[in-house]
């Protein structure tokens, strides 16, 4: 039972990994990606992944050093490459999805569409711009460790939405169904003693900042477009992570 139960572990940090990053992830054919006990795993590892690829970035950057801000800058694009660009193509779906809403048309179709329009590469542009401009000057003033907490941060308030929102996606369902509370309060207690080691006090209050800025910006996007999904989450921790790079510039560096 116990070698069961370490091997789900592993196979949900694995598919975090393959889900949320480009790194390589290789599975076996009779690997069940599907059990409730994975998909939790997957979850509960979640602030893990924003750990590794901002470390991964972090490295770029001092092997980079040299070169000043344009080190900081491949660090940067580096950090949203490492993910695939995965959130950046909610923000496209979910600002087309704004627009359309309120031209009448149905938000959830337009949201599913495969194609983007010009509204939505607009936004992401500027998303992206803003995003890379705050890693960028975190690295450079010195504050990786600010860097690596707000990754944290982030993926904290995913996980808080998963306990307070009702969601329009099998799949999100799915994980939410199988995300007990006992791996949702394990993996708190952990990233947030991370967090704490990273930052000291200041990281409960950005946790505090970032959790409240989860909750709203994903009420707030339930109540315009009617529903929530994975784009909606994308889309927020995109938010979050812009607001507080720009925070942190203006209170602490």
């Amino acid at each position: 039972m116990y070698v069961k139960q370490m091997k789900d572990i592993y196979l949900g940090l694995k598919f975090m990994f393959s889900y949320f990053s480009i790194l390589p992830i290789r599975f076996k054919t009779n690997d069940d990606l599907s059990k409730p006990s994975v998909l939790a795993s997957m979850l509960f590892f979640l602030p893990l992944g924003g750990l590794v690829l901002g470390g991964l970035s972090i490295g770029i950057y001092m092997l980079l050093e040299p070169l000043g801000w344009y080190a900081a800058l491949i660090s940067g694009v580096a950090y949203m490459m490492l993910y695939g660009f995965i959130h950046t193509e909610a923000i496209m779906d979910v600002a087309d999805a704004l627009y359309a809403k309120h031209s009448g048309k149905d938000a959830y179709v337009v949201i599913k569409e495969p194609t983007v329009g010009a509204m939505g590469v607009l936004w992401a542009v500027c998303m992206v711009l803003l995003k890379v401009a705050g890693i960028v000057f975190l690295l450079l003033h010195d504050g990786w460790q600010y860097f690596l907490a707000i990754l944290l941060v982030s993926r904290l308030g995913l996980l808080l939405l998963f306990f307070t929102q009702t969601f329009r996606s099998c799949f999100i369902t799915q994980l939410q169904e199988a995300f007990k509370p006992k791996y949702f309060i394990t993996s708190y207690i952990l990233f947030t003693s991370i967090g704490f080691v990273l930052m000291g006090w200041k990281f409960f209050l950005l946790l505090c900042v970032g959790l409240v800025v989860s909750y709203l910006l994903a009420n707030r996007l339930k109540k315009a477009l009617g529903f929530i999904n994975g784009d909606v989450l994308g889309t927020t921790l995109e938010s979050v992570e812009i607001v507080l790079f720009i925070g942190v510039a203006l209170l602490w560096l």
